[in-house]
């Protein structure tokens, strides 16, 4: 099946590094064109200038803390500016910081949510209404399996995520009428730089492989994933091709969660 996204404009939130790369350069691919936003600059220029590339399409590099409202509201406004709209929408920054219930303070709980839930809210609430004025859109919100099946010391990211389940079913219900699907892909243990880095900070003194493949002995298929496999079914779910699934959390794992 070739997957195809001509004509389309899409917005990745997390886009200079890991899963949010993957999908950018998997949509230009595709032949969407696409705004990449993150806060580090350096990282967004490396990114776009990897896009571009091969990409035949506009590759264009935004940085905004996206915790922050204003900063958002006016990068929504430029991209708008630069590429006329969007039509897919990725809500994929965030980090995966978690801590024992009793040591997480009300400041680590409110970073967490403005950058995991109340990012997607002001975003969603941004592209909805030209969306289903064309009568057509795609959101995808990049979660994690622990929003599902949560486990000790787990927070606060699992309960921001859980909460992003709720507002990707409420949204899909209300846009399902005017053709915007909304979905959300639920992330296992993926070989990006987010663990890279964990793995550092952490004092590992084996080869960045070894451990990577260490953490795939936990996982049923007997690996980690590429990012590009997550970016496979992402462009599936934002293209033509899936234009009957909306609603739905779908594990992207390697058949790591516990739950359906």
């Amino acid at each position: 099946m070739d997957v195809r996204l001509d004509g389309r404009t899409a917005l990745i939130t997390g886009g200079s590094k890991g899963l949010g790369l993957a999908m950018a350069a998997k949509f230009a691919d595709s032949g969407a064109e696409v705004a990449i936003v993150a806060r580090g600059a350096e990282a967004l220029a490396e990114a776009e200038r990897s896009i571009a590339k091969s990409a035949r399409t506009r590759v264009r590099a935004y940085s905004c803390d996206v915790a922050n409202a204003a900063a958002l509201d006016k990068t929504w406004r430029t991209v708008i500016a630069d590429f006329g709209k969007v039509d897919i929408l990725v809500n994929n920054a965030g980090t995966s910081r978690t801590g024992t219930f009793e040591d997480i303070t009300d400041d680590v709980w409110q970073a967490d949510l403005d950058l995991k839930l109340f990012a997607a809210i002001r975003l969603a609430r941004l592209a909805l209404p030209a969306m289903k004025e064309r009568r057509w859109g795609r959101i995808i919100n990049v979660l994690n399996i622990g929003a599902k099946a949560p486990r000790p010391a787990s927070a606060p990211t699992a309960v921001s995520r859980a909460a992003g389940l709720a507002l990707t079913k409420i949204l899909a219900g209300e846009g399902a009428p005017h053709n915007v699907l909304v979905n959300a892909m639920m992330v296992g243990l993926f070989a990006t730089d987010q663990h890279v880095q964990r793995f550092k900070r952490q004092g590992g003194n084996v080869p960045i492989e070894d451990h990577f493949r260490e953490m795939g002995t936990r996982i049923p298929v007997g690996r980690i994933g590429d990012p590009e496999e997550f970016a496979n079914l992402a462009c599936l779910l934002v293209s033509d091709a899936g234009s009957y699934v909306t609603g739905t959390a779908i594990n992207v794992d390697g058949g790591l969660s516990p739950v359906l």
